[in-house]
């Protein structure tokens, strides 16, 4: 067993603060941690990484959560959580959350994900969707990965509304293809496209593993090829730093097929290492 850091959100962030030049993105991370050693450390951490850490609140009262990954000899994951008590679980009711929340409509773009939703209390969660609906009428662009998992949810029905109250205000959506089908019994790609656009979104990604990415929007489709790997050693975070390499290029200005190129070709790289978030110097995107 190996104690390391990484979580969906924080994967894309940091993968995202690696890979994007600093001076056109700078990433910033909203969250709460304890006042431990662990999470004085996990901060350190982010920052050496070029995450700006100003809005990590300290929850004195409270840790990180926990949670471990077993994997298979094909490297899919099961995943453990300890999260009812974490600092994050409660952001929102920390005194210093008002200073957060003033600051979301001063963003450019909100990443955030259906992990996100899943960890906050209900009425908490209602309250961020809610702040996020009127960042998004002010310009604010709302990015969204789905990221379902079912271990942190009640169940469907919570999730669904949940997603469904979100959705209407999301900019970008990041899905990958087999959650959206565990979550939304769609019978195929194009059944879940159909829901999204319905819902609202206007640009969405479709996550496929190992065949690549399609976007969509309006009657577009654009179907992008992932890349060859000759052995998966870990997929932990391989939709986290798609994520990553499609908004290093999407928040530059870039296409859909020259961001989802960044996508794969980072997911690719990733999936090849032990491990949520890899050393450094393997994380690279092509000029």
């Amino acid at each position: 067993m190996r104690q390391t850091y990484g979580g969906d959100s924080l994967n894309t962030a940091t993968y995202l603060a690696r890979v994007a030049p600093p001076d056109a993105v700078r990433v910033h991370y909203l969250t709460a941690l304890g006042d431990d050693p662990l999470s004085r450390g996990m901060k350190a951490r982010w920052q050496a990484d070029g995450i700006d850490t100003r809005y990590v609140l300290t929850d004195p009262a409270r840790q990180p959560g926990l949670y471990l990954i077993q994997l298979d000899a094909a490297g899919e994951r099961t995943f453990l959580y300890w999260r009812n008590q974490s600092a994050a679980r409660y952001l929102l009711q920390h005194p210093d959350w008002p200073q957060l929340d003033a600051a979301l409509a001063h963003f450019d773009a909100i990443y955030l994900s259906g992990i996100s939703l899943a960890i906050l209390p209900p009425a908490d969660r209602e309250r961020l969707t809610d702040r996020l609906a009127a960042c998004a009428a002010q310009g604010v662009q709302i990015l969204f990965d789905g990221n379902y998992r079912p271990a942190l949810w009640q169940n469907r029905s919570e999730t669904r509304a949940a997603y469904a109250r979100l959705l209407p205000h999301v900019h970008l959506a990041l899905m990958t293809d087999d959650d959206e089908r565990a979550l939304w019994d769609d019978a195929d790609i194009e059944a879940t496209i159909a829901r999204l656009q319905t819902a609202g979104v206007k640009n969405i990604i479709i996550k496929r593993g190992a065949e690549g990415a399609l976007y969509a929007a309006g009657d577009e489709r654009i179907a992008v090829a992932g890349e060859r790997v000759a052995r998966v050693i870990d997929t932990t975070s391989a939709g986290d730093a798609f994520n990553a390499g499609y908004l290093a290029r999407y928040l530059q200005g870039a296409e859909p097929v020259a961001c989802c190129r960044a996508g794969n070709h980072l997911a690719a790289i990733v999936i090849q290492h032990k491990g949520a978030i890899i050393p450094a110097e393997y994380c690279r995107l092509e000029a």
